[in-house]
Formats: C-alpha cells, sequence, structure tokens
C-alpha cells in the first residue's frame, strides 16, 4: 500500500497524524494565529533584507541562534517566536533533540522539479510568496513522469500553512518506492516574487556544524 495519504485540519494536532502508517503528508492550516502579525512587515520588506540562513541546534537554543538571522531587518518578535514554537513541534513528533533550521529566500525556481524528500520527515512553512505544491496520490506518478509538462491537479499551500511530510528515507527512493507525498517549490524565476520558506529537519550528514554560543 502507498504511504502517501494527505491529511488535512486546522489544529495542530493533525501533526501527529503523520506517525499513522498511511499518512504521507500532515497539513495544518493555521488561522488566527500569531504569525500572521508578520505579513504586512514581511510584504513591504526588500527581498536583499529578509531573514535567511541556516543551523543546527538544540531545541533550547533554537531563539538564540536564530537572532544573527533576524538582525538588522527589524524582524517582530512574533517571528522567532514562530520558528521557535515550530522547531518544538516538530521534534515533538519526529524526536530527538537537536534540529536542523534552514529559513531561505527564494527567488528562483529552486527545487522546482516534482520529487520525494530523501529524509524521514521534513517541516515546511511559506512565511511569504507562493506556498509548497502538492500532487495527490493518484497523481504523482504523472507528476515526476512529466516534470514541467505535467497539468494535472496541484494543491498549493496556503501562506503560513504547515507541511510535516514523511520523505522516503535517507539514503533516498528506492525503484518502486511510494513512501512520501510528490511536491515541488513553485516556479517563480521571472515573476518578481522572492518566497521566504521555513525547511526543519533532524540531523543528517548534510546538516551544517552544531551551533556554539559565542
Amino acid at each position: 500500500m502507498s504511504v502517501a495519504a494527505i491529511v488535512e485540519d486546522d489544529t495542530p494536532a493533525v501533526l501527529d497524524r503523520v506517525m499513522e502508517p498511511t499518512v504521507g503528508l500532515a497539513l495544518w492550516r493555521r488561522r488566527g494565529h500569531p504569525g500572521a502579525a508578520l505579513d504586512a512587515w514581511l510584504d513591504a520588506l526588500p527581498a536583499e533584507r529578509l531573514p535567511h540562513g541556516r543551523f543546527l541546534a538544540r531545541l533550547g537554543d533554537v531563539a538564540t541562534a536564530l537572532a544573527p538571522l533576524v538582525h538588522g531587518t527589524d524582524a517582530p518578535a512574533a517571528l522567532t517566536a514562530d520558528i521557535t514554537d515550530l522547531c518544538r513541534r516538530f521534534l515533538a513528533v519526529a524526536g530527538g533533540e537537536w534540529i536542523d533550521v534552514r529559513l531561505e529566500a527564494v527567488g528562483g525556481d529552486a527545487c522546482w522539479k516534482f520529487h520525494r524528500d530523501h529524509v524521514r520527515l521534513r517541516l515546511i512553512t511559506t512565511y511569504r510568496g507562493p506556498g509548497t505544491q502538492i500532487v495527490a496520490p493518484a497523481d504523482a506518478a504523472r507528476a515526476l513522469a512529466d516534470q514541467r509538462r505535467y497539468r494535472g491537479p496541484l494543491h498549493e499551500m496556503p501562506r503560513h500553512a504547515v507541511a510535516l511530510f514523511k520523505g522516503c528515507g535517507p539514503t533516498g527512493c528506492g525503484a518502486g518506492e511510494e513512501d512520501g507525498v510528490v511536491h515541488r517549490s513553485p516556479p517563480v524565476a521571472g515573476t518578481g516574487q522572492v518566497r521566504l520558506v521555513l525547511c526543519l529537519n533532524l540531523p543528517s550528514a548534510a546538516s551544517p556544524e552544531a551551533w556554539q554560543p559565542a
């Protein structure tokens, strides 16, 4: 059986469901959360001033490690609070005490190809710009084969919605592997749009060196 069902709800409890054997993605459609207060600031911020960076830290150090990334951007405290809260929720499901945090400003076609993640679990949310595009399990094979020629149904995550994905394992997807939901970053090259995306992972060989206090 394909482990790729998509479940969604307006409450954060839905994130726990990603651990169910037949669920590949849990989508939390956040409404009225503190992160929404960031919209006016983010939309007015020039693209070159968007906070960005990556670090590997213990959960208790996330807020401190974030400080250099947001320094000089006049970021509201709500941004650090929201990222820290999502780190806590991610580790509550994934386990462990270390987290790989990547806050990325994307103005090109990064990860535009339809794919399954080569990780056990990954959390993604978009603070600015169009959200990650998800393909229903029934259309996954066609999207993977057609790539830019794909014209089938797409589900674009709403702004601030939180997706907790199953990937197909840290060593990659094997032949015929169906675990994980097929998705891509929306192509934005040439549109003038710059997205701000938060991606959370467990530690891996691709993670940066562990953050240390100055």
